[in-house]
């Protein structure tokens, strides 16, 4: 993903893109993980210690609205964010350590549409969050 994808965005959806913006857009651009609003403080404030958390907290929020963030509350009591995917993805959180991880299975999304049917409906959107904690080794044999 490129350092500007989201800078563009803002900038197509006719945003004022101030500098503190645009370091938080970079950073939400170049980040490879779902990062929660301290965590984005952090990155951002170490490009530019004028960026106040309430800043990040402004900005998450007006580029969710604006449809370029997604958020997410995986049950840690944090919202963390991503940018709106281009393909449908789901996610497996590792609840021992928090780690975010993508995947897309086309068996579980033609399941969800069966039983979308089934119901009576007509799929439109879904998310799918499965939390896991890791296996323990198999014994050697």
């Amino acid at each position: 993903m490129s350092p500007q994808r989201i800078e563009k965005l803002c900038i197509e959806k006719g945003m004022r893109m101030t500098e503190q913006r645009r370091v938080i857009a970079r950073v939400l651009s170049e980040a490879k993980d779902h990062p929660d609003a301290e965590e984005l403080h952090r990155r951002a404030a170490a490009i530019d210690p004028r960026i106040s958390i309430a800043t990040v907290y402004r900005t998450v929020r007006l580029f969710e609205e604006a449809g370029i963030l997604e958020r997410h509350d995986f049950r840690d009591g944090r919202a963390r964010y991503e940018e709106v995917p281009d393909a449908h993805h789901d996610h497996l959180i590792d609840l021992s350590t928090g780690k975010v991880i993508e995947f897309s299975d086309p068996e579980i999304e033609r399941l969800q549409m069966l039983i979308a049917e089934r119901l009576g409906y007509a799929l439109v959107d879904h998310r799918l969050e499965l939390y896991g904690r890791p296996l323990p080794p198999k014994p050697p044999k």
